[in-house]
């Protein structure tokens, strides 16, 4: 069952005959690197957190879908994961979901890290992007650091061009996701290319993405923050059982690790780390689902568990969640 969120924009004051023949709606594939800023830019243009966030790449593992509704139409913003060279069968499901998201989507914006020169996905995605039916768009975040790399974007993009022999105008913003600068334009551009159409979803809709994936990715953001390493990647989140009880819900969760020497990590000195994770993702999801969330968690050593297609399967990774 979807979430339903109640975003903070009002109602079109006019008729609904005449706001549907003067809407404008798009699905907007959010696409680029890991890290380089895609989760922050779309919690940023929603005003409400829907993706998590951390410095640890692959932070987003899920294709995450964010509804921003405003009078004069409706945008659907696809968070993707962001590429990465993948060494896992996870990994590779990952980017295989990004690839897919970006393909069935009215349009593209290719965010892309100002602070950082550009890397080899970033000159992937260019590629791709020349070559794309949808209109397209490029972001360059992060301009509120000190320094640029916007001229070493630009001699890529040109590179990409003469390489290929073709030739495409794709309109370059600058902005910061983190800040909000210079996002008033990248949406005032991404309405105008949107087509006249009906809103895909009913405008008290913030996000669809399912409440279990949402939970789980609530409890990994916490110990994103504060593992180090290659713990990150190898720790799975799967909500086990999710009861909607009229006093608070109460999740059960396993925490996934491959090796028993990650458990006492996880799990913390006399349970430290797994109690503040508890709590800080309890508060989280409380006020994000306007009611008590109560969560039991448990450490599991599955060894392997990023190449179990089941357990990939039941993370909502690989087909229906």
């Amino acid at each position: 069952m979807p979430d339903t969120r109640h975003a903070k924009h009002t109602p079109d004051p006019a008729s609904a005959g005449h706001a549907r023949s003067r809407t404008r709606c798009a699905v907007v594939g959010v696409i680029g690197r890991t890290n380089s800023g895609k989760s922050t830019l779309v919690n940023r243009l929603l005003g409400e957190k829907i993706s998590i966030v951390s410095p640890v790449v692959q932070t987003t593992r899920n294709t995450i879908r964010g509804i921003l509704d405003e009078r004069r139409g409706q945008l659907v913003l696809v968070d993707t994961p962001g590429l990465h060279k993948a060494e896992t069968k996870l990994g590779s499901l990952i980017n295989r979901m990004a690839r897919h998201a970006a393909a069935n989507v009215d349009m593209l914006v290719l965010v892309l890290d100002g602070s950082q020169p550009p890397r080899i996905e970033d000159d992937g995605w260019m590629r791709r992007l020349l070559s794309a039916e949808q209109p397209c768009f490029f972001l360059l975040n992060k301009c509120d650091r000190p320094g640029t790399h916007a001229e070493d974007y630009r001699l890529l993009w040109q590179r990409i061009q003469d390489e290929k022999g073709e030739r495409r105008e794709v309109l370059c913003l600058r902005a910061s996701a983190a800040t909000g600068e210079g996002l008033a334009s990248l949406v005032d551009a991404l309405f105008e290319a949107a087509q006249p159409g009906e809103r895909l979803y009913d405008r008290n809709t913030l996000t669809d993405y399912p409440r279990r994936l949402a939970i789980a990715d609530a409890i990994r953001e916490k110990y994103l923050m504060k593992l180090r390493g290659e713990l990150p990647h190898e720790l799975g989140v799967r909500v086990d059982d999710l009861r909607e009880l009229p006093e608070a819900w109460a999740v059960e969760v396993s925490l996934l690790v491959n090796r028993p020497s990650q458990k006492p990590i996880v799990i913390g000195e006399k349970g430290r780390m797994l109690r503040d994770a508890q709590r800080a993702a309890e508060r989280e999801l409380s006020e994000q689902f306007g009611t008590d969330v109560k969560l039991s968690l448990r450490v599991k050593v599955e060894k392997n568990w990023m190449t179990n297609t089941w357990i990939l399967r039941q993370m909502g990774y690989a087909g229906e969640y």
